[in-house]
C-alpha cells in the first residue's frame, strides 16, 4: 500500500491496483491535477474536507471514478450549507454510504465507521461524519476518521492520525489512537498547526501510544 499525504485530510491511497482519494479540501492544492482515480471519498462537508470549488474540476477530470460521500452530502448537494460557509457543489452521480455499510471499489473493500462529526461547541450542530475502513487481501489495512474519535474499527494497520481541531483536544487524540491500536499512522488535519505543534503531537503519540507516526508532509509516496 502506498499513501500520500497531499495536505490537512487529502489523502491519496493506492493498494491492489485501485487509486483512491480522500477528502480533498480546500486548504492545499496538491490534489488539484489528480487523475487516473477510481474513486473519490468524501467524509463529511466541510470545505477542508470538500472544496466547493476544485472538486467538480476534480470530478470531471476523473468521469471513471466513484464519487462516494457521507450521506447528507448526496442530500444537500447543491444547496446553500450554513455551516461549510456557502453553497455545496452538484455531485453527479455521488454514491451516499452511511455508517456500517460497504461498498467495493476495484479490489478494495470500502467501509464507512462512525455517523457524527466530532462536538465543536454544544451549541452548534454536528455535521454527519463518516470515517473510511479499506482493505484488501494482502494489504493493510487503512482508516481515515475525517473528523471524529468515536469509531474505533478493529484490525486496522495503518491509521490516518488527526492531530489537531477545534474539536478536540491532545488527551483525546492520544486516547483514540491507544483504542484503534494501529501500529503505524501519519498526521493528517494538520494544516493549521506550526512545525512546533506538530512535532509535540506526533511525540506525545509515538511515545504514549501502540502507533509510531511519520510525517508524510511533501514526502511523496509512502510505502506501509
Amino acid at each position: 500500500m502506498e499513501i500520500t499525504h497531499l495536505g490537512h485530510a487529502a489523502v491519496l491511497v493506492e493498494a491492489a491496483g485501485t487509486r483512491i482519494l480522500l477528502d480533498p479540501g480546500n486548504l492545499d492544492p496538491a490534489w488539484h491535477d489528480l487523475t487516473g482515480l477510481d474513486a473519490v471519498l468524501v467524509t463529511h462537508l466541510h470545505a477542508d474536507h470538500l472544496d466547493p470549488d476544485r472538486v467538480p474540476a476534480l470530478i470531471a477530470a476523473n468521469p471513471q471514478a466513484h464519487l462516494i460521500v457521507e450521506p447528507s452530502i448526496a442530500e444537500l448537494a447543491g444547496q446553500e450549507v450554513p455551516s461549510t460557509g456557502g453553497r455545496l457543489p452538484e455531485l453527479p452521480g455521488a454514491v451516499a454510504l452511511a455508517p456500517d455499510e460497504q461498498t467495493t471499489v476495484g479490489s478494495l473493500a470500502v467501509r464507512a465507521v462512525g455517523g457524527r462529526h466530532a462536538v465543536v461547541h454544544a451549541d452548534l450542530p454536528r455535521a454527519g461524519n463518516v470515517g473510511y475502513v479499506l482493505s484488501a487481501p494482502g494489504e493493510p489495512t487503512f482508516f481515515h476518521p475525517g473528523d471524529a474519535l468515536d469509531a474505533i474499527p478493529t484490525g486496522v494497520d495503518v491509521l490516518a492520525m488527526p492531530v489537531w481541531g477545534p474539536w478536540a483536544a491532545l488527551k483525546e487524540h492520544i486516547d483514540f489512537a491507544r483504542a484503534v491500536a494501529a501500529p503505524h499512522g501519519f498526521p493528517i488535519h494538520d494544516a493549521h498547526l506550526a512545525d512546533r505543534g506538530r512535532q509535540l503531537v506526533i511525540g506525545r503519540v509515538n511515545a504514549m501510544t501502540p502507533t509510531t507516526l511519520v510525517d508524510l508532509r511533501g514526502a511523496g509516496p509512502h510505502v506501509f
